[in-house]
């Protein structure tokens, strides 16, 4: 199978569209397909030089739209060379494009991969009211065409689908299926990861801590973290406890308006060194930081899935979630960690409850973590699904036959 992905960049700082795809492309080839990515970055990014399968890239784009003049012709000319197409996300010009050039009857079928993007949570008028207007708009008007003329749509977990029937209508994918989002086994624990962690946060010198690691941002609920850690230092009820290990809070944007103002948060509310900032946290020094870990800790509004909280499984240590981290049932039916409502009170549950457990209950549950991961998020596992759901003959939506399976 000859599998193109449409994505608008692969750039890793914007997360889990574009590390899905790499971590899928070396099972998915090494199944025998073949994988191409065409995407909307300036070819010179430094970030496409490292992976082992053809990007197409064929420049920067235009406006929050990503709009870009090539993207339809090159669609157009190139659609006919694959078997199948992803396109990942929704919303942007990449979807318009290739919905306007799968009319073509030489186009192959394609899916949709929405990464969370039909969640209700964007869709509250509180919480983002203009986009959550332009949404509506586009949807009525263009968005469910291309959802409804796609083979289907792709989630990575149960929560996700159910989730995706609720904001908009008409809804009327041809087909859904959850495939999941495999994650690579991580690379063995070595020291010099533990030395890479502490060039970049030195304060840190060996103590536990609790580890945030993603975007500093709203939807992140970094001020939950905060704010139930203070909460957690001025209680005098946790006298002859376990010492409260210390708050890593490591990813880009520390230096946007919000990073800057949980950073004076912290510095107000906590004591001097309790919270640390080391920053993006990449390579050895990431896995350094998992690895040395007592749990690892995310409290968002909204969580499609959550590549690290699966990569902190994978390194066999429990994670401590909000609800609304969409695979925050399969968390809790394996005990591999706990899970909370995504507010200042959840917070400080899931820090007092960790808090108060003996070393053997700790020791539980890091062993669920590692057998949650690898039950549930191998990347073996997820490529046979994914191939199982787009090797699945569907009827055309353009013609309504079934299309002849392509060698």
């Amino acid at each position: 199978m000859k599998l193109l992905h449409v994505i608008g960049t692969m750039n890793p700082r914007t997360g889990g569209p574009c590390q899905m795809i790499r971590n899928s492309a070396p099972e998915f080839v090494a199944q025998g397909n073949t994988l191409e990515v065409v995407c909307l970055d300036d070819p010179d990014s430094a970030y496409l030089s490292g992976d082992s399968f053809r990007i197409h890239a064929l420049g920067k784009v235009r406006g929050s739209w990503n709009f870009h003049p090539a993207l339809g012709p090159w669609l157009t000319e190139h659609l006919p060379k694959y078997d199948v197409v992803i396109l990942n996300g929704l919303w942007q010009f990449q979807g318009y494009a290739l919905w306007q050039a799968s009319k073509n009857l030489e186009a192959p079928p394609y899916y949709i991969f929405p990464h969370g993007m039909l969640d209700p949570w964007f869709q509250k008028i509180s919480v983002r009211p203009l986009k959550a207007l332009r949404n509506w708009i586009y949807w009525k008007t263009i968005q469910h065409r291309i959802v409804r003329q796609s083979a289907g749509l792709l989630f990575t977990c149960e929560e996700e689908q159910r989730l995706a029937r609720l904001p908009f209508h008409p809804y009327q994918p041809a087909k859904e299926a959850v495939v999941g989002l495999g994650v690579p086994q991580p690379p063995a624990f070595q020291l010099s990861m533990t030395e890479a962690l502490v060039e970049q946060c030195p304060a840190l010198n060996g103590g536990n801590y609790f580890l945030f690691l993603g975007r500093i941002h709203p939807k992140k609920g970094v001020d939950l973290l905060i704010k139930a850690f203070s909460k957690l230092h001025r209680s005098t009820d946790m006298a002859g406890h376990t010492p409260i290990p210390r708050l890593v809070i490591a990813g880009p944007d520390r230096e946007s308006s919000y990073g800057q103002e949980m950073q004076k948060l912290a510095s107000k509310t906590c004591p001097a060194n309790a919270v640390l900032w080391p920053g993006m946290l990449a390579g050895e020094a990431k896995w350094g930081a998992l690895y040395g870990a007592e749990a690892f800790i995310l409290t968002s509004h909204q969580e499609n899935f959550g590549i690290a909280v699966v990569e902190a499984l994978a390194c066999g240590k429990p994670v401590l979630i909000s609800n609304q981290v969409n695979i925050w049932r399969e968390i809790e039916a394996d005990r591999a960690g706990l899970v909370r409502d995504d507010t200042v009170r959840g917070c400080e549950e899931l820090f007092r409850q960790w808090q108060g457990f003996s070393s053997d209950e700790k020791n539980t549950i890091q062993a669920a973590a590692k057998s949650c991961y690898e039950n549930r998020f191998g990347v073996t596992l997820a490529t046979r699904r994914l191939l199982a759901a787009i090797e699945e003959p569907v009827s055309d939506t353009r013609t309504g036959t079934v299309p002849r399976q392509r060698n």
